[in-house]
Order: C-alpha cells, then structure tokens, then sequence
C-alpha cells in the first residue's frame, strides 16, 4: 500500500511537472518572440543562472537549461504536492491555492533568486513584463500544479468522508 502510494506522487510529480514545465517554457519561448529575442535564446538564459559561460555553450547550453528549467520545475511540483498533503483546502479549492502558490513562486523567484544572481534585474521590469510574469506563474504554473494535485487527491478524499459516514 505505501509502494503503490509512493509510485502515485512519483507519477503525480512527474506529470505535473513536464505540463507546468512546458507550459512555462511556452510562454517563456512567446514572450521572447513578442519582443523580437530567438527563443531558444531562454534556454541560454536559464542555464547561465549557474553556467556564466552558458550562452556561448551551443547546444550543451540549450540543454543545460531545459535540465534546469526542469529540475527547479520539479521542486516546485514537490513542495506544493507536499502542502497539498497536509492541507486539505489546497486540494478543495485549487485555483485559490494555485493563484497563490503561483505567485508564492513568483516572489521567489523575482524577489529573490534572480536578484540574487542579476542585482539589477528588478530595474527593468515593465507593467507588461509583470503581467506576463504573474500569467506564467499563476496560469500556468501554479494552477495545473494544484488542479492535477487535487485530482490525485479527490479519490482518497471521498473515500475518507464515505468511511467517516459508515
């Protein structure tokens, strides 16, 4: 019972993951292309978070950045599938928990990590870059994170109330 448990959340994690995780990099790849930037270019960008030498890196620097898009996408998956575990409104009300998780990430990310790696980068944030920012976060990431963790965890849910009803 615990195995098969276990092999769920890998499976939920992993779903949620690569549709919040293409998603994202979706919108990343048309929001490059809205401002006239190549965007494969967000590749290179991603990976030079870690890797300064990344956009001169050809193909390894491309693919560094869909491992790292991925890998931060996959804690992101984790932590919320985990707070979802432990609070039962998250699966309740997922678009609620979305929103907020979404730009619980938002913040993070934009307030902190990447002001930790490009001090400046908060300078050079528009009205329209900040709405396209909050839509990825929330839309298209926060949101199919919690409806797909609430969909996992519908089923035990309902199984819970019919055995608390006799």
């Amino acid at each position: 019972m615990a195995n098969d448990a276990y092999n769920e959340s890998k499976r939920l994690i992993i779903k949620a993951t690569l549709i919040a995780g293409f998603l994202d990099l979706g919108s990343a790849f048309v929001y490059a292309m809205l401002e006239g930037r190549p965007p494969l270019g967000v590749l290179f960008a991603i990976a030079s978070g870690i890797w300064p030498g990344a956009r001169n890196a050809g193909l390894a620097g491309m693919l560094a950045g869909v491992l790292l898009h991925f890998a931060i996408m996959s804690v992101m998956v984790w932590v919320y599938v985990t707070l979802a575990r432990r609070r039962e409104w998250a699966v309740r009300h997922p678009f609620i928990a979305g929103s907020l998780y979404g730009l619980g990430l938002w913040c993070v990310m934009y307030l902190i990590v990447l002001p930790l790696r490009w001090p400046a980068i908060l300078q050079r944030v528009s009205m329209v870059s900040l709405g396209e920012q909050w839509f990825s976060h929330i839309v298209l990431v926060g949101i199919p994170i919690a409806l797909l963790a609430a969909r996992d965890r519908q089923p035990l849910l309902r199984k819970v109330a019919m055995a608390m009803d006799g």
